[in-house]
């Protein structure tokens, strides 16, 4: 009775929210951890950094600047050969990882930069008086103390990619978005379009009341 309503078979409508899912899962965690290697070079390297090194951080920081300014829709278009070369297609839900993966790693860099950046310096400083190299520093003071704004970071991170799968089927990726338009706006299919954007809607609400808790309890810890 639902499908009739909708107009669309329920597989379909499982398909689209298993693609959604894959992509922002496999993206976020590839993404997440570039986006911490980034976060950390520009922290360490920044002016009166550990490692402080104006050239590095000139280079990693505006590297970072020049892909986040870039829009995703064509972003996606711009790096096709890279993507074919690295998965073998342009098309589909894998191909679309690669474009997702440069879109958030830059993004969550700034984020994380942020969230590490919020550490009192009091902490490194003790730190390195009790002898803490800089990788020992940044594993068992740095991130630690961040932790709570991190998952918070890594919230929003989530949140943003999410709406940028949408875009994704722009290559045929498909996806929750992509069902909204071509089953949805495209075919004048109004109950299928306000499902989705109601589906969208409370995985982002479950997204960002999952990140409050982790972080709260986090910093209660």
């Amino acid at each position: 009775m639902i499908e009739n309503y909708l107009k669309v078979p329920g597989s379909t409508i499982a398909l689209a929210a298993s693609q959604t899912l894959y992509m922002v899962g496999w993206s976020l965690a590839a993404g997440a951890v570039l986006g911490m290697i980034l976060a950390i070079i520009l922290v360490l390297t920044r002016p009166d950094g550990l490692l402080e090194n104006r050239i590095i951080f000139f280079i990693f920081s505006t590297t970072v600047n020049i892909v986040r300014s870039v829009p995703f829709i064509i972003m996606m278009v711009a790096i096709m050969p890279l993507t074919k070369l690295v998965v073998g297609t342009r098309v589909g839900t894998i191909a679309a990882l690669i474009p997702l993966i440069v879109h958030i790693a830059p993004y969550l860099a700034r984020l994380f930069e942020s969230s590490l950046l919020e550490v009192n310096t009091g902490i490194i400083e003790a730190a390195q008086s009790m002898g803490a190299t800089t990788p020992q520093v940044i594993w068992y003071f740095l991130i630690p103390e961040a932790k709570a704004s991190l998952i918070l970071a890594l919230t929003t991170g989530t949140i943003g990619l999410l709406g940028a799968t949408a875009m994704a089927g722009a290559i045929g990726a498909g996806g929750v978005g992509n069902l909204a338009l071509t089953y949805g706006y495209e075919r004048l299919n109004m109950p299928l379009m306000i499902v989705t954007v109601i589906i969208l809607v409370v995985i982002v609400q479950l997204i960002q009341s999952l990140g409050n808790v982790i972080a709260r309890e986090l910093r209660h810890s």
